[in-house]
């Protein structure tokens, strides 16, 4: 698995229009979107030819289609999605997850990289513990399957971990991991961002207090145009009264 840390999926992150420098468009649910000239995406749904909103977002246009990235709402998991889970109970053959999804998620011992006796789950993870984990599959009444085998998954032992709104995983992303390499730059941390809104941070108590204090200003600001700068204005000025 590439890059753990950048895998996700932000494809939606800039309109056509964003990228021009246009200002980002807030809509709420029911307004009018297109009168027949685009195609109805996510968080949109048609009436005849017209486009409306589903919910509060950020309008975005790509490939004649018009959709609308959410503000706020839970994950909803998609197969090959990276996601942080926190173990919340056991069973002898496998552990359940809390993915921050309306539905939980099993991790089968025969899904882990150790090879695991009938009834010795615990010996492994326990109640609490955190791990890196990638969607398997979804099926068409939520059944959810992860897995921790492959490059990169791993339990995750120490640092923070804090959650956001999953729609904003793209902002603290950036374009090509533009944002969340400038948050490692200024703090020295070592982070994984899983696509379900939950992010892993180990570092000293200051950097980790100072990265998270970038990532609320991205998930408060995620609609407001020059970000990046914003936040890179934000860290060096506290790694400035740092140094002092």
């Amino acid at each position: 698995m590439e890059n753990t840390e950048e895998k996700v999926n932000d494809d939606n992150d800039f309109s056509e229009e964003q990228q021009e420098g246009k200002p980002r468009e807030i809509v709420l649910p029911g307004d009018l979107l297109d009168e027949g000239t685009l195609k109805s995406g996510m968080g949109t749904y048609r009436e005849g030819k017209k486009i409306f909103s589903a919910h509060v977002g950020i309008k975005s246009v790509r490939s004649n289609y018009i959709n609308v990235i959410s503000l706020s709402g839970r994950y909803i998991p998609k197969s090959g999605d990276t996601v942080i889970g926190v173990v919340i109970d056991l069973t002898p053959t496998s552990w359940i997850l809390d993915i921050n999804s309306p539905y939980s998620s099993p991790l089968h011992s025969s899904e882990v990289p150790w090879k695991i006796d009938f009834g010795e789950t615990s010996r492994y993870l326990d109640i609490g513990d955190v791990v890196l984990t990638r969607v398997l599959s979804v099926d068409e009444i939520k059944r959810i399957q992860v897995t921790m085998r492959g490059p990169g998954l791993r339990k995750l032992n120490g640092g923070q971990l804090i959650k956001i709104s999953a729609s904003k995983v793209p902002r603290v992303i950036g374009k090509n991991g533009s944002m969340i390499s400038l948050i490692k730059k200024y703090t020295n941390c070592h982070m994984f961002v899983g696509q379900n809104g939950r992010i892993w941070i180990e570092g000293t108590f200051d950097d980790i207090k100072l990265a998270t204090k970038a990532i609320d200003i991205i998930e408060q600001a995620a609609h407001v145009s020059g970000l990046t700068s914003l936040t890179e204005e934000f860290l060096k000025n506290q790694k400035g009264m740092n140094n002092l």
